[in-house]
């Protein structure tokens, strides 16, 4: 199973923007980010004034890197996109958004995506009934998401368990916090998706 391997932190400062990728810590002073808002590499580097094509690539490279997918596996999903009915830009988002790792962690079982495709490749999941762990498993309507009876007992549900209460998970999403379970309702609208992503611009990448 392909995966980045080196520092996320590095990734948000080359976007100029917080992509969220090491859940409570980007939240807390310790933030990359926040201390050093620059882009990697020579001290002192300044961001330069980019081209259309650069402000498209900048961009579809902010939404791979925020759901933690690798370049064929994105571009394949773009494929997939158009090739359905729609607006490419919203099918795009919403296979991303059916994304098992990323069910799990808008559900609140993890606290950041890594996590989540961490918890999910171990196999504390099953959906329907089956366990799967496949973090790029598609999900559909109807689908039932729990953590298998014999992982709830673990560290990291416990603590699930606790911030459930409190957690506000998408509308088209629902969750049961007594069971550590939850159901996808409904395909969620584009007001319901990342709206600080703009998807247009991962399509003009692709069709130039």
């Amino acid at each position: 199973m392909a995966r980045y391997t080196e520092s996320v932190c590095r990734l948000c400062r080359r976007e100029g923007a917080k992509l969220f990728l090491k859940g409570s810590r980007c939240y807390s002073k310790k933030c990359a980010f926040e201390r050093r808002p620059s882009p990697p590499g020579q001290h002192g580097v300044r961001r330069r004034k980019v081209s259309e094509y650069g402000v498209q690539l900048r961009e579809k490279q902010k939404v791979r890197r925020v759901y933690s997918v690798l370049e064929r596996q994105f571009r394949n999903y773009f494929v997939v996109a158009e090739s359905k009915p729609g607006v490419t830009g919203e099918n795009l988002l919403r296979l991303l958004e059916f994304r098992f790792d990323n069910v799990v962690f808008r559900m609140g079982f993890a606290t950041s995506r890594a996590q989540a495709r961490q918890l999910v490749g171990h196999g504390h999941f099953q959906v329907n009934g089956r366990p799967t762990n496949i973090p790029s498993f598609q999900l559909k309507p109807g689908d039932r998401i729990e953590v298998r009876e014999s992982r709830r007992v673990r560290d990291p549900f416990k603590t699930a368990k606790e911030t459930l209460r409190s957690h506000q998970a998408p509308e088209w999403l629902s969750v049961d916090a007594a069971k550590l379970a939850g159901t996808v309702n409904e395909p969620p609208r584009r007001d319901q998706m990342p709206l600080d992503l703009n998807e247009q611009l991962v399509v003009e990448y692709y069709s130039r």
